[in-house]
């Protein structure tokens, strides 16, 4: 599933070629995606203006004045930027064309992805109660040690709660555990004060790193201009089951934890 960097990443690649455009026009070929595509979307974006391209979560917020279309990639999809009309495929299931020339399109395999719109984004179910931003001033190693109190949940199931911080998905939860030396089933609760900040240190720095590689291509991610993440040539523990560690030459191990695959060091990590 993309995760905070490759969202961030297509936001960053997308933004140059759509803030500032109108939409001419969209067209819907399979409005069955995670939550049906509203019947109203096509006329409520045509002849609108992309007047800013953030992002929430893993969330991308098209801001058109009028309102604000959200667009999630689900576990399988990707948004595109393509200067020229192209033939669509079996799971371009969107396009959205600019005056000018130019459109946005969406293909997603599984269909987990979603399109919806809204006039108050801020108070929008799927974002109102989302946590902090990783990268952001309010996430602090305090923060998450409060969040944590009294909590049985393993510490990495707590990261990936995205009422506690939001875009820390399963890859970087992984790779954040492993630089800060935590073992992912220790109960949050009873992570020491003082490991918190180097736990937050960590996040921060794995998905810098991440966004500085493009993110992370497992299978189906492509960024904004169709180029995959080259993060995955640096991961230290996921899907490394079995192979060395790479500060210790202890084989790597992997458990379940939550339905999602865990990889951590026995040694590295207490």
């Amino acid at each position: 599933m993309p995760e905070l960097p490759e969202v961030e990443t297509t936001r960053r690649g997308l933004a140059p070629y759509v803030v500032g455009k109108s939409i001419a026009t969209v067209e819907i070929r399979e409005p069955r995606l995670r939550w049906p595509v509203p019947k109203s979307l096509a006329a409520k974006l045509e002849g609108r203006r992309i007047e800013a391209l953030d992002r929430r979560g893993k969330y991308l917020l098209f801001d058109t004045g009028a309102g604000t279309l959200l667009v999630h990639l689900g576990m399988s999809g990707s948004l595109r930027y393509l200067p020229e009309p192209r033939a669509h495929g079996a799971h371009d299931h969107i396009d959205v064309a600019l005056e000018g020339g130019g459109c946005l399109r969406f293909n997603d395999p599984r269909r987990f992805g979603s399109w919806l719109f809204t006039t108050a984004p801020d108070r929008h179910p799927l974002l109102a109660s989302l946590g902090p931003e990783p990268l952001g001033a309010d996430f602090t190693a305090d923060y998450l040690w409060r969040t944590s109190r009294k909590r049985t949940v393993a510490i990495k199931q707590h990261l990936m709660n995205g009422h506690i911080v939001v875009g820390v998905g399963n890859i970087y939860a992984n790779e954040a555990l492993f630089r800060a030396g935590i073992h992912p089933a220790r109960p949050a609760g009873r992570v020491a004060r003082a490991r918190f900040e180097p736990l937050v240190t960590s996040i921060r720095a794995v998905l810098n790193d991440a966004l500085e590689e493009g993110g992370t291509t497992l299978r189906n991610y492509v960024d904004g201009n169709g180029n995959p993440g080259y993060f995955r040539q640096s991961l230290n523990v996921y899907e490394r089951e079995g192979q060395p560690c790479k500060r210790c030459a202890t084989p790597i191990k992997r458990r379940v934890q939550g339905q999602r695959a865990t990889y951590y060091c026995p040694r590295c990590q207490r």
